[in-house]
């Protein structure tokens, strides 16, 4: 045989090697086939810390038998170690336990695992192997543990497991495998555990499960099982939890399920009729089933029979297609109950008064039903409630102010309902809220200046209602710096956006559309540096888009269409990845092409190179000479010879203030300017609606601005020409503000 030509020359480089760091010790051929094997097993793997100088019993992970030296166990769990299994593991003819959990192993498992006679416990949960499971398994007639879950598993789970008389455990949990559950699979009594779940075995559950009277947990969820379950189940009095969830299992239970099922801790399959005796239930999941009210009752009935058990922890029977009503009586279930979540049930009708019975329930989920009427006042009973989650319902009429006694709620979600009236001024009282989200319900009035003091929070959306005013009377004690994301669209809020929304440290989505804010936009939003979403579109906002937001590195999304804006849109930072569609239906916005928007004026140097100098300075020279036959018809033909420029400068400010000059040009308006030089620009004004005049406003912040001034005044003194009045003299005095 090829293992047997293997082994042969193994064996003898293994007595090399053995002799080299035993040479005391007498060596049988036995020992040999041990050390060699795992040498074998060595190579195949990445990250052993085994060494060939010392006695393989010492090594890491390795046990032996003290009389004969054999190696009766490999524990190598969670040791980051990769690679393949080698065959020649099936050597170890001694060994007892293969642990080789959460590891990388990959490949398939070896036959040769058949060959270890011996072998009780045999886990390899958390690796990467795959292929089908070997049948000769069933030689290893000792064997008691079979954990192969969490890997890539595929095929049929192998009937032989059922020669197997010694087995306890069976966990193949979390693999591919397809088929049926094998009938003589359950035919072994001995089985205490059995854990098939997140698999996609078909079929029926067999009946002869009843057998396994030695059953204490039973996880089949999350397959594609079909038909009965069947009543044999419940008459394994040793059953301790049972998980059938997320199947298409069908069929009616026996009302005496408590009775037969004592020590029942978790149930996890379908509604039963009656569950009040079992008394020590802790945790009963029934979600993801097609689990309906028992006929002819409006009332989910099985609720009642709960109230018996009163150690019921966590009761979960969501996304069940229940369509009945909540009895009075779910405020008496266990005193216990901490979580209670039927959501997408189709439960209808109101929410129970009695409910605020649960005083230590910190989570109610009842989100996406159809219950109706008002929130009840009872709730105020919950203090120790971390989670309302009743959304997506048909409540009406006002949130009670009893909401705010919740002082641990730490979310709150009541959107897509009918609630109307304002939003409690007491909210700031949820100290602890993180979630609040009552988004397309029919609230009014405005938002309460508490609401802005909520330090914790991380969410917040009140868009879709009819919420008004301006926010910036109702700001009061700002505190918001922890939130993420806020949602006002869709309301009638109007005002300024408010400056101090700048301060939100967190915020990566702001959603302010649809509303009437006007104004401009606050350039303090560009210190939001972790902002990716901003929608401001469908307002009233006017003004420039302020050069600050090209700082907002992360902004992915920007909308600012169907507003009044003008000027250039910005084009550094994130505005060099955004298109038309954020700026239509705007007033005078220009800018880049890319944007679909008319060029914006030039206002920059003349930057050719070949332009000549009397080009560079034409327009401030006719400028400038405008205005000096300007000062020449209000001197009335003064001379200015003798006189000083200290004489002249006053004169002229006695004659034209700041304020003039702006009344003059309509606030330096671009529509008045009549030229444009490389330091500066020049507008057309109208002084005591008598005398047009040029105004050369200079921006002093270039270099050489000033200098370039009084070189054209000296070039102007020079000229000689019928259609320019001869300059007497200049002036500069940086006290004026021209």
């Amino acid at each position: 045989m090829l293992m047997q030509k293997h082994f042969y020359k193994i064996s003898l480089m293994g007595m090399l090697m053995v002799h080299s760091f035993m040479v005391s010790l007498a060596i049988s051929s036995s020992n040999v086939t041990d050390i060699s094997a795992l040498l074998a097993f060595k190579s195949e793997i990445v990250g052993s810390n085994w060494t060939e100088t010392e006695n393989f019993c010492n090594w890491v992970g390795v046990t032996c038998s003290h009389r004969r030296q054999r190696v009766t166990g490999l524990h190598l769990g969670g040791m980051g170690l990769q690679g393949t299994i080698s065959p020649y593991v099936g050597n170890l003819s001694f060994l007892v336990r293969l642990d080789l959990s959460n590891n990388s192993f990959h490949g398939h498992l070896i036959p040769e695992i058949g060959h270890l006679r011996r072998l009780e416990v045999l886990i390899l949960e958390g690796n990467l192997l795959e292929g089908a499971i070997p049948a000769s398994i069933h030689h290893c007639q000792k064997l008691k543990v079979i954990s192969l879950s969490k890997n890539g598993f595929v095929g049929v789970i192998p009937k032989e497991l059922s020669f197997l008389s010694s087995l306890r455990h069976l966990f193949l949990g979390r693999n591919n495998l397809t088929g049926t559950i094998p009938p003589s699979l359950v035919n072994n009594s001995k089985l205490e555990w059995i854990g098939l779940e997140q698999n996609y075995l078909q079929g029926s559950i067999p009946n002869e499960i009843g057998n396994l009277q030695n059953l204490q947990q039973l996880s089949l969820s999350q397959n594609g099982l079909t038909g009965l379950i069947p009543p044999s189940i419940f008459n394994i009095s040793s059953l301790r939890g049972v998980s059938l969830s997320f199947n298409s299992l069908s069929g009616t239970l026996p009302s005496s399920l408590g009775l037969w099922l004592p020590n029942l801790e978790e149930l996890d399959l379908g509604v039963l009729k009656s569950l009040g005796h079992l008394e020590h239930l802790v945790e009963l999941d029934l979600a993801g089933n097609q689990l309906t009210s028992q006929s002819g009752s409006l009332e989910l009935s099985f609720l009642t029979a709960l109230t018996g058990c009163k150690s019921l922890e966590k009761l979960s029977i969501s996304n069940n297609p229940l369509n009945g009503l909540l009895p009075e009586s779910v405020g008496n279930l266990s005193s216990s109950l901490q979580m209670f979540v039927a959501s997408s049930c189709q439960i209808k009708g109101p929410i129970p008064k009695g409910i605020g019975s649960l005083k230590i329930l910190n989570r109610l989920e009842l989100s996406n039903n159809h219950l109706n009427g008002t929130i009840p006042s009872t709730v105020k009973g919950m203090k120790s409630l971390q989670r309302l989650h009743i959304g997506g319902n048909r409540l009406e009429e006002n949130i009670p102010n009893e909401i705010c006694l919740l002082t641990n709620l730490g979310e709150m979600e009541l959107q897509n309902n009918n609630l109307s009236g304002s939003i409690p001024s007491c909210i700031g009282n949820l100290i602890h809220l993180q979630i609040m989200d009552l988004s397309s319900n029919s609230l009014s009035s405005s938002i309460p200046s508490s609401l802005w003091s909520l330090e914790n929070i991380l969410f917040m959306n009140l868009s879709c209602n009819s919420l008004h005013r301006s926010l910036n009377a109702n700001m009061g004690a700002f505190n918001l710096k922890m939130l993420e994301s806020i949602d006002l669209s869709w309301n009638r809020i109007s005002g300024n956006i408010p400056t101090i929304f700048g301060v939100f440290e967190s915020i990566s989505s702001l959603n302010l559309s649809r509303n009437s804010f006007g104004g401009p936009i606050p350039k303090s939003l560009g210190e939001l540096i972790t902002l990716d979403f901003m929608d401001l579109s469908h307002n009233n906002l006017s003004g420039a888009i302020p050069k600050s937001l090209e700082a907002l590195s992360h902004l992915q999304y920007l909308n600012l269409s169907v507003n009044n804006l003008s000027g250039e849109i910005p084009s550094r930072g994130p505005f060099e990845n955004f298109t038309a569609t954020s700026f239509l239906e705007n007033g005078a916005l220009c800018g880049q092409a890319n944007f679909q928007v008319p060029p914006c004026r030039s206002h920059g140097p003349w930057n050719s190179k070949s332009a000549s100098l009397l080009k560079y300075i034409l327009p401030t020279l006719a400028s400038a000479a405008i205005l000096v036959a300007l000062i020449r018809m209000m001197m009335k033909n003064r001379r200015c010879n003798e006189r000083t420029c200290e004489h002249l400068v006053p004169e002229v400010d006695q004659i034209i203030s700041y304020e003039g000059l702006c009344q003059a040009t309509d606030d330096f308006s671009e529509a008045n300017i009549i030229g444009v030089g490389g330091f500066g620009s020049v507008f057309k004004g109208i002084l005591n609606d008598k005398f047009t005049v040029a105004i050369k406003v200079l921006n002093l912040q270039l270099e050489g601005a000033l200098a370039h001034f009084n070189a054209e005044f000296v070039a102007l003194r020079n000229v000689r020409h019928r259609n320019l009045v001869k300059l007497i003299c200049s002036c500069s005095e940086t006290s004026l503000v021209l």
